[in-house]
Parts: C-alpha cells; structure tokens; sequence
C-alpha cells in the first residue's frame, strides 16, 4: 500500500473542506484535499444555491472572483411563502441585505480553485474508505483507494468534511472522546433537485419561493436566472418516505411557467436538519459543516455555517501542527467559536421543526398564513423577543381566530428557543465543563417536548 504523510488531511472536497484547505495551506502547513469525484464532476453538488452574498464568506480566498464567476442572480430581495391549501402567498422583504443566487457547479470549481491557489495540494477521484487509528484512540489518517490502487495518508490532523452522516465517522471508536455520536438518520433530510430552463422570464426573478409539503419539508423555486431555476424539495428522515421525483414534478406541471420547461440537470441528496454537534472534534479529528451537523436544520441552507467551520476548524488544525498536540483541549476553541456563533442560532432553530413535527401541514400553514410577515420573520430567527403595537395585537388575534391554542403554544416555543439560544452562548470554554453545560440544555428540550407532545429528536 502506498502511504504518504501531510500535516493535514482535509476529506472531502465542498464548501468546509474547500474552505479548510484553503485556510491551512495558507498558513503555510501541508495539507492535501481528497476528494472522490474527477475534476470534471468536482463541484456537481445538490444544492438550493441561495445565499445572502460574499460577504458571507470567510476572507481566505478571492471573494469577488467567487461572487463574479459563481453568482448568477444577485438581486434577490424577497422571500415568498406559499399556502398549498388556499393558494395564498406571504411576501416578506428582505430589507437592505440582497440575496444571491448561485450556479453551484462554478461556485464549486472556484473554491477548490481557490484551495489549490493557496498551496492545497488537490487528489480527485480519491475514495475514502476507513481512518487509520493508534492505540491510545488518535485519529492519524485515512485509508482511500483512487481507482483501485490501495492508499494510506498519515497527518497529524484529520479534517471531516465528508458531508451527511460521514463515513469517517462511522469508521472511527469516538467512544472515549467528547465527539457527538447522538446521531441517527432520523435528523436528516433527504432532498431532490434540478436545475430547469423556461421559455420566458419568471415574474419572480427577485424571490426565493417556498412551499410546504405534505409531510415536514417543503418545495423551493429559487432562480439563478430570470429563465434557469433551481427547483427542489425535501423531507425529514423520521416522517414516511415522500416520492420526491413525483412530487417536484407534479407541482411543476401545475405551474404556467413552467410549460414546456427543459430539465439541464438532476441530483439527490441528505443534509443534517439538527441541531450541530455538541461537539465535533476528537484526538487528531475535527469534523465541518454537513459532517457536524452545521446547517440551518428549517431551510437546509449549509453553505455560510460549511464556509466558517472549515476555516475556523483549519486554523486550530494549524495550531494542533505548531505545537504537535491534536488533542480535544487543542481543538476546543473551535467548538466554541462555532456553538456561540452560528450554532446557537441554529440549536434553537431546530426547536421549530421539533414543534412542527407535533402538528399536521394543514395546521402549521393556516397559522403562518394568519401571522404578519414580521412576526414570521422574528419567529423563524428565533429572537425570542418578539413584541407588537395593540392594533397589531389585534388584527392578529382577529385573523388568527380558530388557531389560538397553536398560536399559544408557538409563543411558548419561541420562548424556550430564545433561552435555549442563550444557554448555546455559555457553551463551555473547555472540555470539562461540556456534560454539566449538556446536562442543563437537556432540561430545556425537556421542556420543549413537554409543550410541544413531540417525540424527543435526541
């Protein structure tokens, strides 16, 4: 078997890892990226592609190289929100912040690009099999096979960034470290899309479209152009499966301007709708992005929390190599910048597909619909310090007849996922303060589930 030794071993080749190796070679450590597809798929992600621009980014790469070459619509200045069983649309304004809209398969050529750019040394068509793992539980490489031909890469960290429910993980004995093994396929999503060209330009070339589905999960519309959109939708894992192909494709034909639509391209996959790690590093190890359950678990969005973590957690890898110590103490400030940023954001996000999860499409939706487009907005951003004039009161109460005792229970959620968000930014500064700190947030979903009759998702 042939072996080969770098500083650092960055698997898989998306957003985390582009972004990790990018960060790492950098620093000036070796650093190889192994990724399982050629240079020609290299890139060809499932993705809804909206963003809310470069800014987003971490300021390792060429940024506006990446928003010119890759961003293909970026003047989205709205979200719309479709009732499936009225027929009515809540338009809610972005404000002053634009969104983007990207062509995945470019964005992912620059950012590997851009990796190799920075010193990563780049390994396509490279299959990652199995890590390799000494006797005292540290992670010092991977096995991989690159057509046929067996492989060992030793480094002194490893970086996950193999996506949904990552094979490194199941490989790996993470029994006696901190690492988050509270994972099943129940907290994923499964999803389906394909980029479409229509006729003539859609009247909404400056909106994301949402639709709910019948089971938890929704359809998307987001146009990368006035004529190519990429469309999609997904399901959660714990609900009976959905025939997605079937169901894209009957919401299309009832669709006007999609008449006559050509289909450019189709691809499938699962992403986390969890809560993120309570923590994503082990001795040696370090899982990103998808593979640490960083993306936003109501919309799927992955692409800034992906982005953040690889550098962040590339920056710790670098210090691991300084000073030849990957332990958990080493990697924990990673952990930390992540759970106090974008991770109690999304924990207590998570609280609303728990509590949607409780109720049926048909309830959930008459409520949306019947709130103002802000409230929706605060909810969904899990402030948790919502407030309304009395004549919003009101008209609220008025337009909201018959769905009080959901609404009640909303209003509780939304409280206990603003505390639970304040309890993400405690999250301890080391290792040893991680079970109590778990502990006291259990007691919180405790109270969650008590509310919401929901089964506990943990």
């Amino acid at each position: 078997m042939t072996a080969e030794t770098y500083d650092i071993v960055v698997v898989g080749g998306g957003t985390a890892g582009a972004f990790a190796a990018a960060t790492a070679a950098g620093e000036g450590v070796d650093v190889v990226l192994l990724e399982r597809k050629s240079p020609e798929e290299a890139g060809h992600i499932a993705c809804g592609d909206a963003i809310k621009g470069k800014s987003t980014f971490p300021d390792v790469i060429d940024r506006e190289r990446l928003r010119e070459e890759s961003f293909s619509n970026q003047n989205i200045r709205r979200a719309v929100f479709e009732n499936p069983l009225s027929g009515e649309s809540i338009d809610i304004p972005f404000g002053d912040i634009n969104g983007s809209v990207l062509d995945r398969k470019r964005y992912g050529e620059v950012i590997l690009d851009e990796a190799r750019r920075a010193g990563a040394n780049i390994h396509y068509d490279t299959v990652v099999q199995n890590v390799i793992q000494d006797s005292d539980g540290r992670i010092t490489g991977v096995r991989a096979t690159r057509k046929g031909t067996p492989l060992a890469y030793e480094s002194t960290v490893v970086v996950d960034a193999a996506g949904a429910l990552s094979i490194l993980q199941d490989k790996a004995d993470l029994r006696e470290t901190t690492f988050d093994t509270n994972v099943n396929y129940s907290q994923f999503c499964s999803a389906y899309r394909e980029i479409v060209e229509v006729k003539d330009p859609v009247e909404w070339d400056d909106a994301i479209v949402f639709k709910p589905t019948e089971e938890l999960g929704y359809l998307w519309y987001f146009p990368r152009s006035g004529t190519e959109i990429n469309a999609g939708l997904g399901f959660q894992m714990n609900k009976e499966p959905m025939e997605l192909v079937e169901i894209l494709k009957r919401d299309l034909r009832n669709r006007a301007e999609f008449a006559g639509a050509k289909v450019k391209d189709k691809l499938g996959a699962a992403l986390p709708t969890r809560r993120p790690y309570d923590s994503a590093v082990a001795p040696g190890f370090v899982a990103v992005g998808d593979a640490a359950g960083h993306v936003n678990p109501t919309t799927g969005g992955g692409i800034p929390g992906a982005a953040k973590s690889g550098a962040w957690a590339a920056r710790r890898a670098v210090e691991a190599v300084t000073e030849d110590d990957p332990s958990e103490e080493r990697f924990w400030g990673y952990n930390h910048e992540v759970m106090t940023d974008f991770g109690k954001k999304f924990a207590a996000m998570d609280v609303y597909n728990i509590f949607g999860g409780a109720h049926d499409v048909e309830e959930l939706t008459g409520l949306i619909t019947a709130l103002p487009s802000q409230q929706l907005v605060d909810a969904l951003g899990s402030k948790g310090t919502t407030s309304m004039g009395l004549g919003l009161k009101i008209k609220t109460l008025f337009k909201t007849f018959g769905h009080w005792d959901l609404l009640w229970e909303m209003s509780r959620v939304q409280k206990k996922a603003g505390e639970l968000k304040n309890h993400y930014e405690d999250y301890p500064t080391s290792p040893a303060g991680l079970e109590t700190w778990q502990e006291q947030r259990d007691g919180i979903m405790d109270d969650i589930y008590s509310i919401t009759g929901a089964e506990p998702k943990y």
